[in-house]
This record gives structure tokens, C-alpha cells and sequence, in this order.
């Protein structure tokens, strides 16, 4: 069971290797919150300003023991069990499937903040219909995945791998 979490996790970042790298079809950066939204000075500084002002409820916490800084569950998630733990080439990591009232946006603007605090660097990103993805590494042995997918009349729901080398 454990192999099979790990492998579906491993071919999601996959697949989103070959999914939307983050721009349009002219070339520029898509920022992951709607323009309307946005206020000028934001939408100069870009998705970091518009992660800050994304509604959280409480503090994140780690989406299992020993987690990397990372890896935590969005703030109010509700989580769908516990975490598998894995282990990889990489090192240890695991996966675990969540969810939360907030948006795809929201989430995926979260853990790119996070990612971004812990040096990480963006791979890849998933923008298909209503579903959104991200990815970041250290080009070495930490890897976080998040996909977040909205449930007709329903939370979202996630999930997010990692790896903390």
C-alpha cells in the first residue's frame, strides 16, 4: 500500500513536469491570484504579496513527526487519515491527503510561500480547470508536491508529498 501511495505521488510529479510551467502563452509569469483581486502594489509584488493576505485559521501544523518546515497540513485542513511515511532515494518523506474551505489558489499560494522560506526553488506548476499544483526542490534531496482539487459542493482537497533529504 505504502509503494503504491509513493508511486502515485512520484508520477504526479511527474505529470507535472509536463503540465503548465507558469506562464502564458506570451511568455509572462501567471500569478496564481485573480488580477481583479488585486490592488496595484500587489500585483507589482507579486504571488508573495498576495500569499499574505490569504486567510488561514490557526497554525500549520507538521503533516507528521519529524516533518520538514514544509510539510504541514494547511491551516484548518481536516486531514483524511493519518500520513504515510516513506522512505526514498531521496531520504525520508511521505504523503498525506487533507482538506480544506480554501481555495486552490489559497492553498497552492501557501505552500509556495512556505517552499520559498525554506529555499527551495519552484519546479513546475498545474493549472488545469479548477485544479491547481505546485512543486519546489532544493535540486537536491527536498522535494514538496501539492495538488488541490475542488469538490463540487464540498471542501478542496489535497494532497501533499514531501521529501526532506
Amino acid at each position: 500500500m505504502k509503494r503504491m501511495l509513493w508511486a502515485a505521488a512520484f508520477s504526479a510529479a511527474i505529470v507535472m513536469t509536463g503540465c503548465d510551467t507558469g506562464a502564458d502563452k506570451a511568455g509572462a509569469p501567471v500569478d496564481a491570484t485573480p488580477a481583479e483581486n488585486q490592488t496595484d502594489a500587489e500585483a507589482a509584488a507579486g504571488p508573495a504579496a498576495a500569499a499574505a493576505r490569504m486567510p488561514t485559521t490557526g497554525p500549520a501544523a507538521p503533516a507528521a513527526t519529524g516533518a520538514p518546515e514544509y510539510a504541514v497540513i494547511y491551516p484548518g485542513g481536516a486531514p483524511k487519515g493519518e500520513a504515510t511515511p516513506g522512505m526514498s532515494p531521496a531520504g525520508p518523506g511521505g504523503i498525506v491527503e487533507f482538506t480544506t474551505d480554501a481555495t486552490p489558489d489559497q492553498v497552492v499560494g501557501f505552500y509556495r510561500q512556505r517552499a520559498e522560506a525554506a529555499g527551495l526553488k519552484p519546479i513546475n506548476t498545474l493549472s488545469r480547470d479548477d485544479a491547481r499544483g505546485y512543486s519546489a526542490g532544493d535540486g537536491g534531496n527536498k522535494l514538496l508536491n501539492v495538488v488541490a482539487t475542488p469538490v463540487d459542493d464540498g471542501p478542496t482537497d489535497v494532497l501533499l508529498s514531501w521529501t526532506g533529504g
